[in-house]
């Protein structure tokens, strides 16, 4: 890093869809815009407002489908009226866009473009009916493979992978990790009120898994819908910032994070992955952020990882070097990743809890690791080891195609 970077004044909107009470699929809801501009301007709120910006990123990875919006660059302006005249862009990586939004206002800090950059990501995908929307979201991977795959297209990419990981593991070991993480996902997310299973009352978490087995006649082989992560609306907008631009919007290092590492890898799109049991290109990026922190994963207290399905979330733990090869599943089972465990991870629901509105999910990876390290998390907050200050966002597009990895601290 060639010079400090800084995220603060994080903010979420609700992620709304099934599992809230307030949603209903027959009932009017809340568009694109207004989520834009509620998600822009619960950040702009936090830095002094709109005249401290330079300029705007949006991430988003399919209005043009799911809302017949482009153009998104337009809406900043939208969000207020100062942002009129300033540069805007959006940036698209499938479910990576959030991670590419957040890259994209780091560059701009590092390149000496801007001071201060509004980053937004930003999905609402509750437009259509799920049949049609998987393939909509299909768009996220190599588009030509398409009639090969599954009706549910990216739930079958990565039943494939679990199919895989039940042959090498053994199909128990596997589902009690999954199980695991599935319970982590919602207890967590009860902790924090914009999550979309927050009012989750279910009472024995372990017992609905079990009862809930893959059937491919109904759904994909080798998950069942509580390995998935949710179809939602939402948005989430953090602040970049130079040292400059923290003493411009009055904000206290203190109140911010410090961006100390980052890395963005990106895997042929139209290759087969090398092994459906490893998530190679999260591994690589992962590493790559760390390296470039000049940090072990030792020295990290929590970890944003993009869990889409319970799967990726266990592949993870061995990406990222938690556990070896084919053990992710009984470091997850034994409660390490839990918010009380060796490694908490996503910690206030990750996608299958929190919700997963696709272009918003690096971004909110970034606002929960921001409100953890300073201590802002609420009800979800963690005890941050002071031998471990660190924290990681791993976001993913596609089935490990487009990655974006950062390591943050406490300013």
């Amino acid at each position: 890093m060639r010079k400090k970077v800084y995220m603060t004044g994080g903010y979420n909107t609700v992620s709304m869809g099934t599992g809230r009470s307030e949603f209903h699929p027959k009932k009017p809801r809340p568009g694109f815009e207004h989520y834009v501009k509620e998600a822009g301007q619960g950040t702009l709120k936090q830095i002094g407002g709109a005249k401290n910006v330079d300029e705007s990123v949006i991430g988003n990875f399919m209005a043009a489908r799911f809302n017949k919006q482009a153009n998104l660059p337009g809406f900043a302006p939208m969000i207020d009226e100062e942002l009129q005249w300033k540069p805007a862009i959006s940036v698209e990586g499938a479910c990576g866009s959030g991670g590419l939004a957040l890259v994209s206002g780091i560059k701009s800090v590092l390149a000496e473009t801007a001071e201060v950059v509004l980053s937004l990501g930003v999905e609402v995908q509750n437009t259509v009916k799920a049949i049609y929307g998987a393939d909509i979201l299909a768009g996220a991977g190599w588009y030509q493979n398409r009639k090969n795959g599954h009706a549910y297209f990216f739930p079958g990419q990565f039943s494939d992978r679990a199919g895989a990981y039940y042959e090498k593991v053994g199909y128990d070991r596997a589902r009690a990790g999954m199980k695991r993480w599935f319970r982590n996902a919602m207890e967590n997310a009860r902790l924090d009120e914009t999550a979309q299973e927050h009012q989750n009352k279910v009472g024995d978490l372990d017992a609905l898994y079990d009862k809930l087995k893959p059937n491919g006649a109904a759904f994909v082989d080798h998950l069942s819908v509580l390995d998935c992560s949710k179809v939602s609306d939402g948005a989430s907008a953090i602040a970049i910032c130079s040292e400059e631009g923290l003493k411009r919007i009055g904000v206290d290092k203190k109140d911010a994070v410090e961006v100390v590492g980052y890395a963005q890898v990106i895997r042929n799109i139209t290759n087969f992955p090398t092994d459906l049991t490893e998530v190679e290109t999260i591994k690589k990026a992962a590493h790559q952020a760390m390296a470039n922190a000049g940090i072990t994963r030792d020295q990290i207290g929590t970890i944003e990882t993009h869990d889409c399905f319970s799967i990726a979330g266990v592949l993870a733990t061995e990406a990222f070097g938690l556990a070896k090869n084919g053990e992710g599943c009984d470091y997850v089972a034994a409660g390490n990743t839990a918010r009380d465990g060796a490694m908490p991870m996503n910690t206030t629901g990750g996608l299958i809890g929190w919700g997963h509105p696709t272009g918003a999910t690096g971004v909110h990876q970034a606002v929960t690791i921001w409100q953890q390290l300073t201590g802002k998390a609420g009800k979800a907050q963690i005890k941050m080891p002071k031998d471990r200050p660190y924290g990681m966002s791993v976001n993913m597009g596609g089935d490990d195609v487009t990655v974006v990895a950062i390591v943050y601290k406490r300013g």
